[in-house]
């Protein structure tokens, strides 16, 4: 027991918010605790939400809400949010993540199994939240027009947009990714057109190869979508609006199953958009199989 508290302990000598929360514990009303917990395990949301709203996820008042922070010593949300803001840039590596998590669920096989479907539950909660369904609609409304859709994921994101691509294909959308990095990415660039739109997987804080893509559709006039868990300025300030798609709590093991049902309810979003379109594809492979003498599906 003592070496998991040690792990446990760690990672919060770099988390202001977390090394806050476990000073004041004790001033804290369960009430105030349960807000605070919320924001804990849910930075990209509060960072995007008001105390109203902050009040509704947790059961408790606005005022609780207000209590609960300065009783942290922030002055207020605006303070909170630089503090949650600093806490999501880079310093969270995939093995600090890791150990973080494994940490949490005690090195337990069986927690650990616990931990991505309590996580994975909650990543769907605030998807279906009215708030981030408005997104997914919006940005549906916003890439049908396109004559082709173009993913951009690069890295763990890569083989994401590869499958969002294949679905959008599948449903009758001329659709190609952009998934290489360094000088390789310009390459794919060279082929981006003005009848284009772009669907952005990016998390964490800008990096070359996202700001090439975003000069890129600046300069072509190509609206943006972004796919993100963390809306860092330099980025979602330049796309045409963004869709948060938690990948789990902050600084822990990245997880990328919410990221796959928000790109299938996108692509699900567009095929009502263009519905014979959508049928008339899928019955022409089914054609083709038929041909090959194939049954997959």
């Amino acid at each position: 027991m003592p070496h998991n508290k040690t792990e446990r302990a760690h990672p919060d000598r770099d988390d202001p918010y977390a090394r806050r929360l476990r000073e004041h514990r004790d001033d804290l009303t369960d009430a105030m605790l349960r807000v605070l917990r919320f924001i804990d395990e849910n930075r990209v949301v509060a960072l995007a939400s008001s105390a109203a709203e902050l009040a509704r996820r947790t059961r408790t008042s606005d005022a609780t809400v207000i209590r609960a922070v300065q009783t942290l010593g922030f002055s207020g949300l605006p303070e909170l949010r630089q503090v949650l803001t600093t806490s999501l840039q880079p310093g969270a590596t995939p093995v600090t993540g890791m150990r973080r998590t494994l940490a949490e669920a005690g090195h337990n096989a069986g927690r650990a199994i616990a931990t991505v479907l309590e996580t994975s539950a909650d990543g769907l909660k605030q998807l279906s939240s009215p708030a981030i369904r408005t997104q997914i609609g919006a940005a549906a409304a916003l890439l049908h027009p396109a004559e082709r859709l173009i993913v951009f994921g690069i890295g763990p994101s890569a083989p994401i947009a590869q499958y969002a691509a294949f679905l959008l294909r599948r449903t009758g959308r001329k659709a190609e990714t952009l998934d290489r990095t360094g000088t390789e990415l310009a390459d794919q660039m060279l082929a981006l057109s003005r009848t284009d739109a772009l669907l952005i997987l990016a998390y964490g804080p800008a990096y070359r190869e996202v700001i090439a893509v975003l000069d890129e559709a600046e300069r072509l006039g190509i609206p943006v979508v972004l796919v993100t868990d963390t809306p860092d300025p330099d980025i979602a300030g330049r796309a045409s609006l963004s869709i948060q798609a938690p990948r789990g709590r902050a600084e822990h093991f990245a997880l990328h199953g919410i990221t796959l049902v928000c790109l299938e309810a996108l692509v699900l979003a567009l095929a009502a958009s263009a519905e014979h379109e959508t049928i008339a594809t899928l019955e022409r492979l089914d054609e083709l199989r038929g041909a090959i003498g194939g049954t997959r599906r």
